[in-house]
């Protein structure tokens, strides 16, 4: 709900840094790469209730994520596999963050970090199963145009995650109720990608290809 007054006042330092990066010789892989490497620290520091250190990690590999793109988009051609990349490594390192909250305290936290990695899983396969369809339609990305995959919009997206999570690391006692309440807003998301989606291929079963935009 967020992204599309986040992501453009994040755009102008995130060129600057990937335009040094670039000049460097650094790819937008090997970003990718790094900043999932650096993602996964989360899950042990998590797991030892080292709540501060795993933010850090966190917000460094959500910087990695935002300057992957950034880098592919200065080599003039954005790359399906990269994108395929990043996108895979986001979901997985989502679960880690959540599996790592439910290490530190499993009596108390175990079922709210399963209640929200059954929501993810709802988040995840309603944008990824909508922007395989949209492919296939050819349908645009107008709101979110800097995105690899059709982005259909919800309540919860890569703001709202991030938020999330910095407010899981700093007040981590209250994870059973704040990750509740996270998964009830993904599983509303669900539900409107599933009924917003569904919606428009339907009317793209029935619009000529070239009316399309």
């Amino acid at each position: 709900m967020l992204d599309r007054w986040t992501i453009p006042l994040t755009q102008a330092p995130l060129i600057r840094l990937a335009d040094w990066l670039y000049r460097r010789g650094v790819g937008a892989d090997r970003v990718t790469l790094a900043g999932f490497a650096i993602g996964l620290l989360a899950l042990p520091l998590l797991a030892m209730q080292w709540y501060l250190p795993a933010l850090i990690v966190i917000l460094l590999n959500r910087l990695a994520d935002g300057l992957d793109g950034a880098l592919a988009r200065l080599g003039e051609t954005t790359s399906d596999a990269g994108g395929f990349l990043d996108i895979g490594l986001d979901f997985v390192f989502y679960g880690a963050v959540v599996f790592g909250f439910a290490l530190a305290d499993p009596a108390r936290n175990a079922l709210a970090a399963a209640l929200l990695l059954f929501a993810f899983i709802g988040t995840g396969s309603s944008f990824l199963a909508f922007a395989i369809m949209a492919n296939r339609h050819q349908l645009q990305r107008p709101r979110f145009p800097r995105k690899a995959f059709y982005y259909l919009h919800g309540l919860t997206e890569g703001t709202e995650t991030i938020l999330a999570f910095l407010l899981f690391c700093l007040f981590p006692d209250l994870f059973p109720y704040l990750a509740t309440a996270f998964a009830v807003a993904c599983l509303i998301t669900t539900a409107t990608r599933l009924w917003g989606g569904y919606h428009t291929l339907v009317q793209a079963d029935h619009t000529p290809p070239s009316c399309r935009g």
